[in-house]
């Protein structure tokens, strides 16, 4: 029996994205389901109007660059936004994981897998593009300078960032942060 694989790729349980200088070139069904659009408003467009800011798209992109080009992927998890239909504006989050067809040049061509965590992690709070960046990394189990360093900021302004979302999510320890943005 001959493999499809463009049915495995139209079929797969994951979103999937063939991408080409950040924008999308190709991308199954279960990615627009996700992201609430059609294979026409996504084709040709550029990532950007999957995440909530245009500055955490430029962000993930500068941050991700060098993790690319030593080891041809990137994966973390991140809030994205759905594109259009009933839930038009509503955020999410999502495990992103991509690989580089060139190391050397990661944007050139990649391809990205796309699954959605709303289910077991719903967005509570409303947060700011840097709160979501510090609390994702909080949930890596990185320490502020660790983060500081990820985000190229202070570990004192990561703190900072740390006390709004233990604030914003009623928590009175980092440990207690953590699991309540991993429960939502």
């Amino acid at each position: 029996m001959l493999l499809d694989y463009q049915l495995a790729f139209d079929l797969a349980p994951v979103g999937l994205v063939l991408s080409r200088n950040r924008a999308i070139v190709d991308c199954n069904q279960h990615l627009c389901e996700m992201f609430g659009a059609n294979r026409t408003q996504l084709v040709g467009q550029s990532f950007q109007i999957l995440y909530p800011s245009a500055d955490e798209y430029e962000r993930i992109g500068v941050r991700l660059l060098p993790i690319m080009n030593a080891t041809g992927v990137y994966s973390d998890n991140r809030i994205m936004k759905r594109v259009d239909g009933r839930l038009k504006g509503e955020t999410f989050w999502c495990h992103v994981t991509g690989r580089a067809l060139n190391r050397s040049a990661p944007h050139e061509a990649g391809i990205w897998t796309f699954e959605d965590l709303s289910a077991s992690r719903p967005v509570t709070a409303d947060l700011t593009a840097r709160e979501r960046e510090v609390a994702a990394h909080l949930m890596r189990g990185l320490t502020s300078k660790e983060i500081g360093r990820a985000l190229d900021i202070s570990h004192r302004t990561v703190e900072i960032y740390r006390a709004r979302l233990m604030r914003k999510f009623k928590a009175s320890t980092t440990a207690d942060l953590v699991q309540k943005l991993m429960a939502g």
